[in-house]
């Protein structure tokens, strides 16, 4: 990328008029702590000025796209300022990568959860593997989605489906997934690649500045909404960390138990 700096959490490449972005911590299952954040920020912006690229496609390496944020660097994070900092990182990626003036493909395979299935539902085509685990579960630790979680899946599921989702928190295939609108495609395990490599090639036949075009207006229209969404979800995780619910959500979550709320 442009700067010269060495990533190592974010892989990014460009090819002809497509960009790929690989979270790169497959280790820890992709999950999204703040160097690994960071990256991706810089590799958004610098993919977004570049006037080449038309398409960008959004993975993970190993065996899952993202489990989510960080919980141990979580845990370590009592320092409220500290806090503040990362949300609103996680608030920038967002916004940056729902407006990129790119078309964007988030592909997803074995699982996405928390943090990483909202940043993936900030994508304009998001496919899951037929047996992936998709799961906005933050309920489980005392917590409300962010990264903009409320607005990603108000957008597709509408406020009522939207809900019910946040609350149950249940872990579901893309095939199911895709059947209530929250993946755009399920293909079958192991097709992922060759799927998107099918995706990319039937949308260069389409005109893609007059698709961009359309995608940059209607990302203006939302963008109030979704800085108010973003801006809510900050102050609300920080109310809800600091709950009985979390702590015993994080303690169970350590123990691999299940929680008992409302103690």
């Amino acid at each position: 990328m442009t700067g010269g700096e060495k990533m190592e959490n974010v892989l990014c490449s460009i090819e002809g008029e497509t960009a790929y972005i690989q979270f790169n911590r497959p280790k820890s299952m992709n999950a999204l702590n703040t160097e690994l954040m960071k990256e991706f920020y810089s590799c958004i912006k610098d993919i977004s000025g570049n006037g080449d690229v038309k398409m960008v496609v959004l993975s993970g390496s190993g065996s899952v796209f993202s489990a989510g944020g960080d919980i141990k660097e979580m845990l370590s994070e009592a320092d409220e300022e500290q806090f503040n900092s990362i949300m609103d990182l996680i608030s920038d990626i967002t916004l940056a990568f729902y407006s990129m003036p790119k078309l964007t493909i988030a592909a997803i395979h074995g699982a996405a959860a928390g943090l990483g299935l909202s940043i993936a539902l900030a994508a304009d085509y998001v496919m899951c593997e037929t047996d992936s685990k998709v799961a906005m579960n933050f309920i489980g630790i005392g917590l409300i989605p962010d990264g903009g979680g409320h607005f990603m899946l108000e957008r597709r599921l509408g406020p009522v489906k939207a809900k019910k989702v946040i609350w149950d928190g249940k872990v579901m295939s893309g095939t199911e997934a895709a059947e209530m609108g929250l993946a755009d495609r399920a293909v079958a395990s192991g097709a992922m690649q060759e799927e998107v490599a099918y995706l990319i090639e039937e949308l260069s036949q389409k005109p893609l500045q007059a698709m961009i075009k359309t995608k940059k207006i209607m990302a203006d229209l939302n963008r109030p909404q979704l800085i108010k969404t973003l801006e809510l979800e900050k102050h609300g995780q920080l109310k809800m960390r600091e709950t009985n619910d979390h702590q015993e959500g994080i303690k169970a979550f350590l123990e691999k138990r299940k929680p008992v709320f409302n103690k």
